[in-house]
């Protein structure tokens, strides 16, 4: 038997491989994100794989699904409902920005036994955190290490609820190497741990950073290894925001809203107008407001938009809460149908509260955001806007167009403008002229 080192270069961000290195990874377009790692092939004679035995679907018998409750209700309407017992979620986001909170907290349910692993933070400090959220701490285990054969090793000797990992970019083994955060350290790691607490019935959280585009750090193929992605996001200074990229058990379209104060997380049940400022009756040029619809919620948030002159004589657009593409299609529809020049001008566009939005339903307020910002021509009062605008300069309804009115309709805005449900599309110029006048 005859072992060699085959060379190859992988990339830091999604795992693609090289036999050279790269300055860009051609599958994910990252800059200097190869690096080098050797890989062992042993020379042995062939073996045939061993044959498993097939077994027919309709033979299997369905089990019922039983979900745990967090105790948090906006946790457990993001992950579906709640947690599925042999389950692995995986949570990211900035540092600071209270990941560590919400598992403590997840941790202190009672009647749960909870394995959390530092790899970060001293035994005293997750002690001090753990009694000013004021959460129970007498079924938590708590252990600082980094090496995986320690995790492993206390999760065969007792049974757990849950096992929490913190972070998994800390852990490294040794039959990998010793340096912790490499990717052969990352899939190897999390590839043990959930196989391990998939066999045991015990729900695996791992918290994982995140690089400076926002994404999870490491490999994709960590994402596709667990059942549930979560990012954690600030909006604001105070609040919180709980998403799901992925989920194998429930939809990915639901929020859930935080508050973050001395005492921990506090749960937001009803924002529908959480993200309105405070203002008397007169709107400023350049604003307008859009019932969205997130998950199974309808709230109102501001759309800012400003339009200056471009100092190089071509327009930009800058925005990183609505993605630029939409922006610039929207202007661009607004150009056509209206006539306005937006070709020299630089367009700032900001949604107040600090929230990212991406569904189809803002086009309408956006539309008006920007043309009010162009024109210096103040929107109605008392007005929230809903629709799809399409290229032909139709505005066209969106779902659940009767729960955005009467989310409306409850915080005072007589003025609901948008398609009815039921009825044909509008024309962009007639909601305008119906809107605007000089």
């Amino acid at each position: 038997m005859a072992t060699k080192k085959k060379i190859h270069y992988l990339c830091q961000e999604c795992g693609h491989t090289e036999p050279k290195w790269l300055g860009k990874c051609p599958n994910c377009g990252s800059w200097n994100s190869f690096t080098e790692f050797k890989e062992d092939i042993v020379s042995t004679k062939y073996q045939p794989p061993k044959v498993t035995e097939q077994v027919s679907l309709s033979e299997l018998k369905q089990e019922s699904v039983e979900r745990i409750s967090t105790g948090l209700s906006e946790f457990d309407q993001v992950i579906g409902g709640g947690l599925m017992r042999g389950s692995c979620l995986m949570i990211g986001g900035e540092p600071g920005i209270g990941k560590s909170t919400l598992m403590l907290q997840l941790a202190g349910k009672k009647n749960s036994t909870t394995l959390y692993i530092s790899g970060e933070e001293s035994a005293l400090q997750i002690k001090n955190r753990a009694s000013r959220i004021n959460i129970s701490q007498e079924s938590i285990d708590l252990l600082c290490t980094n090496h995986l054969e320690d995790v492993l090793s206390l999760i065969n000797k007792k049974t757990y609820d849950f096992v929490m990992i913190d972070s998994i970019q800390t852990l490294y083994s040794s039959e990998v190497g010793p340096n912790p955060g490499t990717v052969q350290q990352l899939k190897y790691c999390a590839f043990e741990l959930i196989q391990r607490c998939k066999a045991k019935g015990i729900t695996l959280f791992l918290i994982a950073h995140i690089t400076k585009g926002g994404a999870i750090a490491g490999p994709k193929t960590l994402e596709h290894m667990v059942d549930t992605v979560l990012y954690f996001e600030t909006s604001g200074s105070e609040l919180r925001i709980l998403r799901s990229t992925k989920n194998r058990f429930g939809s990915v379209d639901e929020l859930g809203i935080f508050s973050m104060e001395q005492s921990g997380l506090k749960e937001i049940g009803n924002p529908e107008s959480l993200f309105l400022p405070q203002r008397e009756d007169i709107m400023p040029t350049g604003v307008s407001i859009s019932a969205v619809y997130e998950g199974s919620r309808v709230f109102l948030v501001e759309i800012q938009a400003l339009t200056v002159s471009a100092k190089g004589g071509l327009g930009r657009v800058y925005s990183d809460k609505i993605e630029q593409a939409r922006i610039n299609r929207i202007a661009a529809v607004l150009e056509k149908q209206l006539g306005i020049n937006l070709n020299d001008q630089d367009i700032y566009v900001n949604v107040a509260g600090g929230i990212k939005l991406g569904e189809t339903g803002i086009d309408l307020a956006l539309a008006i955001a920007i043309y009010s910002a162009k024109t210096n021509i103040t929107p109605p009062v008392n007005s929230v806007f809903a629709g799809e605008i399409s290229l032909s300069g139709e505005v066209r309804p969106v779902s659940h167009m009767d729960r955005r009115k009467k989310a409306a309709e409850n915080l005072g805005f007589n003025n609901f403008v948008g398609p009815d449900q039921n009825t044909k599309s509008l024309t962009l110029v007639d909601v305008f002229k119906k809107l605007f006048t000089k």
